[in-house]
């Protein structure tokens, strides 16, 4: 799926939205340049997703920012039957070959598409969503916030949502450039969304309940909140 076509249009803090628009293109190069940048060892969140998902009898899954799939293998390695979205297209291409070079295929489907736009599924097909650091890439707060009311229509009566975020105690927020909100590029062009409690606490209003946990990945390190939601 294309991308909207904003033009000049601004948003808060007169963040020019083409900006934001760029990440898109950037990422697609990133992801050409190589095909495992985030390697292909499962994330710590996917792990202790599955677990979730496992006890509570979660079969169906819907992965939103699935990059070049380390977790999407992983959840099919599983047993979880997984749709995989990605705004590229060479991650869900990559995602494909992975799977079925793993004998995989069969639990796998990946898809391109702009998670800023209606998710492409009908009200309650998922029994859970999952997505590691979709949620503090270039989207606006008001962008997700309408990403958590897509995901949440897609989600089954009891269904839970599983992401992460970035939050302000990291080393980077407040470095670079500032683009808009708590937006900053950071080194290597990436714009990085840094969350407060606050702002998972605003994203969880329209839900059952909401857990929070804080953990660290990479040499930084990052610093991140895993959030559970439940419909």
């Amino acid at each position: 799926m294309n991308l909207e076509d904003t033009g000049s249009e601004k948003v808060e803090y007169g963040t020019e939205k083409e900006i934001l628009n760029e990440q898109q293109p950037h990422w697609e190069k990133v992801f050409s340049n190589t095909c495992s940048r985030f390697g292909d060892k499962p994330s710590y969140p996917a792990r202790k997703a599955a677990s979730v998902f496992e006890k509570e009898g979660k079969k169906k899954i819907l992965e939103l920012g699935g990059g070049q799939g380390r977790d999407t293998c992983f959840f099919a390695s599983r047993g979880f039957s997984v749709h995989s979205l990605d705004y590229t297209e060479s991650g869900p291409k990559a995602i494909k070959e992975k799977a079925e070079e793993a004998g995989l295929g069969e639990y796998v489907t990946a898809l391109r598409h702009d998670v800023r736009n209606p998710l492409p599924f009908e009200d309650g097909t998922f029994d859970a969503c999952y997505s590691h650091m979709l949620y503090c890439m270039a989207l606006t707060t008001e962008e997700l916030e309408f990403l958590c009311k897509e995901i949440k229509r897609v989600l089954k009566p009891g269904g839970i949502n599983i992401y992460t975020a970035r939050h302000t105690g990291d080393a980077h927020y407040g470095t670079g450039k500032h683009r808009g909100e708590d937006m900053y590029e950071i080194a290597g062009g990436f714009i990085v969304h840094f969350f407060s409690r606050e702002k998972v606490e605003h994203l969880a209003k329209g839900y059952g309940s909401f857990e929070l946990e804080e953990f660290e990945e990479g040499e930084l390190p990052r610093k991140l909140y895993l959030v559970t939601m439940r419909k």
